[in-house]
């Protein structure tokens, strides 16, 4: 139903005894309507389309006011479900930090990394010293040789007392192939220094 171009809340019956309403008056009346019958006729009619518009009025009001806050209520909800989405995102974002972190625009490395031993590593995670020989050419190619080994696994080893125990595989090392820091050649001393620096 459209909506009235006017408030008929607002609206007066005008005066029909006027002149201006001369005619409409003369069509109504006859031999059984006199004039003020005719007014009083006029008026109700005006009366009657009034109230109708006063009706459509206030139905059109209530369906507006209905659509208004249904629509509100639905906006609410998708603010809800908005929020709800953005809390979720948040908290994944924390507990999760390594999926949403950068990428950074850098070109494939053209050479490979070779890490120390695994045995190296752990010492350096530990803080524990840790012979510059693992880091030079021929320690870091012992490693590559050597990298085959499985983190869980375990082998017999001798310890310090002479008795046996069951050790990882990873924390141990060849002591015969390792060269102590006072030893090593000054070359490869300047190759270990860079390597065993960027490992820390």
């Amino acid at each position: 139903m459209p909506r009235l171009p006017s408030d008929p809340n607002l609206s007066y019956c005008p005066n029909y005894a006027d002149d201006a309403f001369i005619n409409m008056r003369l069509q109504l009346t006859n031999e059984n309507i006199t004039e003020p019958q005719a007014i009083v006729i006029l008026r109700n009619i005006w009366q009657a389309e009034n109230n109708a518009a006063k009706l459509q009025m206030a139905s059109t009001d209530r369906r507006e006011q209905l659509e208004r806050l249904d629509n509100e209520e639905q906006e609410r909800q998708e603010q809800e479900t908005r929020d709800e989405e953005e809390a979720v995102r948040k908290e994944d974002r924390k507990k999760n930090k390594h999926k949403y972190t950068a990428i950074p625009k850098l070109d494939v490395p053209l050479k490979s990394i070779i890490l120390p031993s695994s045995y190296a590593l752990r010492k350096l995670d530990k803080g524990d010293y840790v012979e510059l020989w693992y880091f030079t050419n021929e320690g870091l190619d012992d490693a590559k040789l050597k990298s085959s080994v499985d983190e869980d696994a375990m082998i017999m080893a001798t310890l310090a007392g002479g008795d046996t125990a069951w050790v990882s595989a990873a924390s141990t090392r060849n002591a015969r192939a390792v060269v102590d820091d006072q030893n090593l050649r000054f070359e490869d001393f300047c190759q270990a220094c860079p390597r065993i620096i960027e490992a820390m």
